[in-house]
């Protein structure tokens, strides 16, 4: 029986520790990333001005461990020492481990490791006229900005980094999944799953619609089942861990 192959699609340069699990746990991993990850310049005169201001704020949410490897960036460019007083928060263990490295202690969701989670940490229950900074992506979900100023906070953005669409040519993805024998795919977001059915023309999805498709959590998994997708399995969240637990519950068989 051969190995089971497994479409990982995860950003270059962070899909190492969940293909080492997989090779480990006897999958065959294919990368193809499905989202591409690009610093923006550097930063413009409102951006700096919030950079500057840093220590005015009571709360700084990273959502992202991109947002913590381009965000910090900028911090430290402006702050040789980073100010004290600050409440740090990120979304998951990656983030988390990362903000670790700059000497940073950060309170994050034990297990729904998205927005609704950190917004149900007490910490952030009560933030009327408290400051908030959410270091980010471009676009994204607004759910996090808005609850905090439903709750009375003063929140600001500070943008660092964009994502777009993969570069590939009309049937390059879906002649990979092929080729590859792909038997399951794993997404780890719902801007992934929206590039991955973009890069498909409409007999490709009929077919890649077949495949297991492993999804962090019920919102993207609802997306993916409006995409017409008939196996959705979805995980506790994008940890490696986790989308490996439901992998393999999926009761896949080797050709």
């Amino acid at each position: 029986m051969s190995e089971i192959a497994v479409l990982v699609t995860r950003p270059s340069g962070q899909a190492d520790s969940l293909m080492s699990l997989l090779a480990e746990a006897g999958y065959r991993g294919v990368h193809c990333p499905m989202l591409v990850i690009e610093e923006l310049p550097e930063p413009d005169p409102g951006q700096r001005a919030i950079l500057q201001s840093l220590a005015d704020y009571q709360h700084l949410v990273f959502v992202s461990s991109n947002a913590v490897r381009f965000g910090m960036g900028w911090i430290e460019d402006f702050w040789l020492q980073l100010p004290t007083g600050l409440h740090w928060y990120t979304l998951g263990d990656g983030s988390a481990a990362a903000l670790a490295q700059h000497g940073v202690e950060a309170l994050q969701p034990a297990e729904q490791m998205n927005s609704e989670g950190l917004l149900a940490l007490p910490a952030l229950q009560e933030v009327r006229d408290q400051r908030v900074l959410i270091i980010k992506g471009e676009g994204g979900r607004e759910m996090l900005r808005e609850t905090l100023r439903d709750r009375g906070a003063r929140v600001d953005e500070l943008a660092c980094y964009r994502r777009r669409a993969p570069a590939m040519g009309p049937g390059e993805l879906a002649a990979i999944i092929r080729d590859a024998d792909c038997r399951a795919l794993l997404l780890s977001s719902g801007e992934g799953l929206r590039n991955m059915v973009s890069l498909l023309d409409e007999q490709e999805l009929d077919q890649v619609r077949g495949i297991a498709l492993i999804v962090p959590g019920a919102r993207v998994g609802e997306e993916a089942r409006r995409a017409g997708f008939s196996e959705v399995l979805e995980a506790a969240n994008a940890t490696d861990t986790a989308m490996l637990a439901t992998l393999g519950g999926a009761g896949l068989i080797g050709g």
